[in-house]
């Protein structure tokens, strides 16, 4: 078996607005409000060196359009200097760096990274050490984590008009935490673990979700072999495939006897399979941001950081399996980003079950049945008012539903909880009609055509009662 040596880069963006300016955080789907057109330049890295990488990006002889919005101000486009770090942002970077059993640094330099490929107007990215020397645990041993980094956040890519690459600026300068692993990772399994790790990690902290908002690069050589850093990965699914199709691409070279290897970045490819793009960057694309002071973290904020630090999402699966919730309901909660929201309501009265049912379960089905987003309706200021009327007996349970449908269609709070009650004797007549006129069906269809025919005026669970004995 070869011996493998391997580390993984991950980027994770931020929840927050912008690192370096005040603009929110917003990737927009409307068209641009302007473009410019900028070429860019290498320079020298702190060493007095230009960096390969740099190079083979500016033989390319590339323009570049940058298109903008109402969102975009002058740090963006390189027009003005930077601002002073996002406070919160740093905070998150915080959390994260504990949360890895990381030595905060207390001093440390603001640095530019030389980008010449031009996802970035000035030609450069800011990057700042935040920690270094922490470590996870694996079932196959430790891992340690060299370095986290907090940086801005490429801009997007917008397609190609003749020899001119297209960037759109909205994704330029949202926050990214950046981890580099050592590269103690042995086997293909290990990476994905690893990955998996850090990436539960992550999501118990303030960051942002769905595609593309974290991005994981592979570092791998094998023995007498340069190193390989392989980008594109958005599921760390296709980490065993990739890896090993790598080290099968590694020993291959080796055994053609290639005398002119040298490091690289390369692209994963859907098969597992990877290309190449580019030299792979050294130390001499770096050097010092001129335009801000250092960053200090005074030994306050780390405190306050270490008071806020949020529980991991392995601790938080554990207390709500606890209370009741299954599984399912657990990782729906998650997903949708209302932990917060659930143990609000649970203060007002501490029934899980029924929490979740008002605060997603039935948001949802009201929002598939109306096939629309209910979201900025039925708020948290909305649903905990739904919960207190039915903690003092106003409403009860089986009225929720109803109640969030009115609302939903127009209603006011007030309106909606003032349901016109039907006395159950005087409407299982009724009932039994419906069941006659409609012989055979099953319990659940007789629900359905009481309750359309009743409008909320009747709860399910006495419906269910007069049916039930109906049907015996």
């Amino acid at each position: 078996m070869v011996r493998l040596k391997s580390g993984l880069e991950i980027h994770q963006q931020l929840n927050t607005g912008k690192l370096f300016c005040r603009c929110p955080s917003i990737l927009r789907k409307d068209e641009p409000d302007f473009q410019v057109y900028r070429k860019l330049h290498a320079v020298a890295g702190e060493e007095g060196v230009v960096d390969v990488a740099a190079k083979y990006e500016v033989g390319k002889e590339k323009g570049f359009i940058y298109q903008g919005y109402d969102t975009t101000c002058l740090v963006e486009l390189d027009e003005e200097p930077p601002h002073l770090i996002n406070q919160e942002a740093l905070k998150i970077a915080l959390h994260i760096s504990l949360l890895l059993h990381c030595e905060i640094i207390p001093i440390t330099q603001i640095m530019r990274k030389t980008v010449v490929d031009g996802s970035n107007t000035s030609g450069f990215q800011r990057s700042v050490l935040i920690a270094r020397d922490g470590w996870i645990e694996t079932e196959s041993g430790r891992v340690s984590i060299s370095y986290v980094y907090l940086e801005e956040d490429a801009a997007r890519a917008g397609g190609v008009e003749g020899k001119n690459k297209i960037f759109k600026l909205d994704r330029l300068g949202i926050p990214l935490v950046e981890i580099v692993t050592a590269p103690d990772i042995k086997s293909a399994e290990q990476c994905k673990e690893v990955a998996f790790h850090i990436g539960d990690i992550l999501r118990s902290c303030n960051v942002k979700r769905g595609l593309g908002t974290i991005r994981q690069d592979i570092n791998i050589s094998i023995p007498k072999h340069p190193r390989a850093e392989i980008k594109g990965f958005q599921d760390p699914k296709i980490f065993v495939d990739v890896v090993n199709k790598e080290i099968e691409r590694q020993k291959k070279n080796l055994e053609d006897k290639k005398i002119d290897l040298i490091p690289e970045v390369r692209g994963a490819n859907e098969d597992g399979t990877t290309r190449f793009l580019r030299p792979l960057p050294g130390s001499a694309r770096m050097y010092p941001e001129t335009d801000l002071p250092l960053l200090k973290i005074s030994r306050q904020m780390i405190n306050e950081a270490k008071e806020s630090l949020p529980k991991l999402r392995i601790e938080v699966k554990k207390e709500l399996s606890e209370k009741g919730l299954s599984d399912e309901r657990i990782k729906l909660l998650l997903k949708e980003v209302k932990l917060e929201e659930f143990e609000s309501l649970l203060k007002i009265v501490n029934e899980p079950k029924f929490i979740f049912q008002v605060l997603i379960e039935i948001p949802k089905e009201i929002a598939s049945h109306e096939n629309k987003d209910v979201s900025e309706i039925l708020t948290l200021d909305i649903i905990e008012s739904i919960v207190q009327a039915v903690v003092s007996g106003k409403v009860r349970k089986g009225d929720v539903k109803h109640i969030m449908e009115e609302i939903v269609n127009g209603k006011s709070f007030k309106e909606a909880i003032e349901i016109e009650k039907i006395d159950l004797g005087e409407i299982e007549s009724e009932i039994a009609k419906i069941v006659k006129e409609k012989p055979g069906l099953s319990l659940g269809a007789y629900m359905g055509l009481v309750m359309a025919k009743f409008k909320g005026k009747i709860s399910g669970r006495d419906v269910n009662e007069v049916l039930e004995k109906l049907m015996k």
